[in-house]
């Protein structure tokens, strides 16, 4: 190694982090960071197109792993540009490090060319933002950046790093955190709640983002089977629960049934294990209720701000939900008794009412929700699907049955863009696996050009475009509010199937309905980078 420089020490910390991948927009405002990278040959430099690209790579990355996501970025436009991936790694508590390099700190506060006081700028969306000023911040701030990023509710930091005091001599580093330790609740209140179980007649489970951990989806399923509680999952959470299982009762969504809904508001106890109870998942703060809710609540969840932030809980639990679930799967449990049974049957017809696949109809093109089906029919149990935002992915929340072993990547903050960067961190992570991106022609055209790390990598990932020539979520409520006046949501697009082959990409146009299962059956056994054009009716999507 050369001499060890402040920017050596910076990713010295991120190395004894086990953080080993790292995605850039090179930028000469951190010239002396991207030097250093080279002297570490253990972390993976991923080099994209677009600074939102990076930031949505480092968001799924910090995700799939539960260690911070790294982007780096340069002053000024490329954090700006990086800024969508900070909104959404707030909105999705995902751990995530923005790295940006600054002007010369001799220079800050004169408004220098490109200079962006980033405390204003992210603080309010950040965890932490560190401006650094002398080089042996640098490891310093590294050090408590992993802490904050990934403690309580996980969610990203911003490091600015000025360019002057990248390469001064710093010495070696020896921080190392050490995981965050929760208790459990004391044995009188696991009694209460083990009573409070054993009275209930119409009890429910919540399931947040929590539970995606490791042994977290097997400890729930666990602790749901030995009482016997129905389980529904909290907003875009459908993999933390195997919905083949018959306590599986569906998800907190952005629309759920009125019939459903009433249903819900007759439980009695409601175990909200994992999840933050953000506003959709609440129904708007309806279930439970905003203030204090007419069922008992419990609440559980590692950070003291969530706990009670919008609805008093009978039982407020600041402690991590998948030991929680362990302690109480081991207190005895008492046979269904036949109210529950009732009530649970309830809940699943109209789960099994909602996500029933509709019937086929005759449109110009072809209607996506049969593109869904077919890549749910053919999936296999280690399949990843990566969702943009838009309407074109309201049939997977709605109607795909996520099995044991299946994930779902998809932005809580219904941010566009996400797919495709998600769908290449995923498969970096886990080449073996199967790893379907869906998209909108909206989305794509956003951060598409990205596929060019498949090709290079040669990664197995099926992109499936859905081409409605049309940014089709606002033009449905644009028809709703104002039918028949379109204005700003028509889509001139290129021809993407010449534009993946131009990348080097395997691409297939799918313009019939007789052709979709045998389309996407072929692009899942390819084990390459293919993508597939769908002409996907506009009519299918509209009111």
């Amino acid at each position: 190694m050369t001499t060890l420089t402040s920017s050596h020490a910076l990713f010295q910390v991120f190395a004894d982090h086990d953080m080993d991948r790292v995605f850039l927009v090179p930028g000469e405002s951190y010239l002396g960071l991207l030097d250093a990278l080279v002297d570490f040959p253990q972390i993976d430099v991923v080099t994209c197109r677009h600074e939102g690209g990076a930031g949505y790579m480092a968001l799924a990355d910090g995700r799939l792993t539960g260690r911070p996501g790294v982007a780096l970025v340069s002053r000024g436009p490329g954090a700006s540009n990086a800024a969508i991936a900070v909104h959404t790694a707030q909105q999705d508590a995902v751990p995530m490090i923005l790295i940006v390099g600054q002007i010369a700190a001799r220079d800050l506060r004169r408004e220098a060319f490109q200079e962006i006081d980033y405390q204003k700028m992210f603080g309010s969306i950040a965890k932490w933002v560190f401006e650094c000023r002398t080089p042996d911040q640098l490891a310093e701030a590294a050090f408590k950046a992993v802490r904050m990023a990934t403690s309580g509710v996980p969610g990203p930091v911003v490091l600015v790093v000025p360019e002057d005091i990248q390469q001064q001599p710093a010495p070696k580093p020896a921080f190392k955190n050490h995981p965050q330790v929760f208790g459990l609740p004391s044995p009188d209140t696991i009694e209460a709640i083990t009573q409070q179980l054993a009275r209930a007649s119409r009890p429910l489970i919540i399931a947040g983002g929590m539970f995606d951990s490791p042994g977290g989806r097997q400890a729930l399923q666990a602790f749901a089977h030995h009482w016997q509680l129905p389980v529904m999952v909290s907003f875009r959470r459908h993999d933390v629960f195997p919905n083949d299982d018959p306590l599986y009762v569906g998800d907190l969504n952005l629309g759920n049934p009125a019939p459903q809904m009433a249903t819900l508001q007759q439980s009695d106890f409601i175990l909200a294990l994992g999840t933050r109870l953000g506003d959709i998942t609440t129904q708007n703060y309806v279930f439970p209720r905003y203030a204090q809710a007419p069922q008992a609540l419990l609440h559980c969840y590692p950070d003291s701000r969530v706990v009670g932030w919008d609805t008093v809980a009978d039982y407020p639990l600041v402690c991590d939900p998948v030991g929680l679930v362990l302690a109480l799967s081991k207190q005895p449990a008492p046979p269904p008794s036949a109210s529950r049974q009732a009530w649970h049957q309830e809940l699943r017809a109209h789960a099994q009412a909602w996500w029933k696949w509709p019937d086929r109809q005759a449109l110009q093109g072809i209607n996506f929700v049969e593109v869904v089906k077919s890549v749910m029919e053919q999936a296999p149990a280690d399949t990843t699907i990566c969702l943009d935002a838009g309407t074109f992915a309201a049939p997977v929340y709605r109607h795909f049955t996520f099995r044991s072993g299946q994930r779902l990547m998809a932005p809580l903050a219904g941010a566009m863009g996400y797919g495709t960067p998600a769908a290449l961190s995923c498969a970096l992570r886990a080449p073996e696996r199967t790893t379907v991106c869906m998209v909108g022609d909206g989305g794509f055209m956003m951060t598409g050009n990205e596929m060019i790390l498949a090709v290079e990598r040669q990664l197995p990932i099926v992109f499936i475009v859905a081409n409605n020539g049309s940014y089709g979520s606002i033009r449905l409520h644009q028809e709703r509010g104002y039918p028949g006046r379109v204005s700003g949501t028509t889509l001139f697009n290129p021809d993407f199937h010449d534009l993946a082959r131009s990348f080097g990409m395997d691409a297939v146009r799918l313009t019939h309905q007789d052709e979709i299962s045998t389309v996407i059956g072929q692009a899942l056994r390819a084990r390459k980078p293919v993508l597939i054009d769908v002409k996907a009716s506009l009519d299918a999507i509209l009111p």
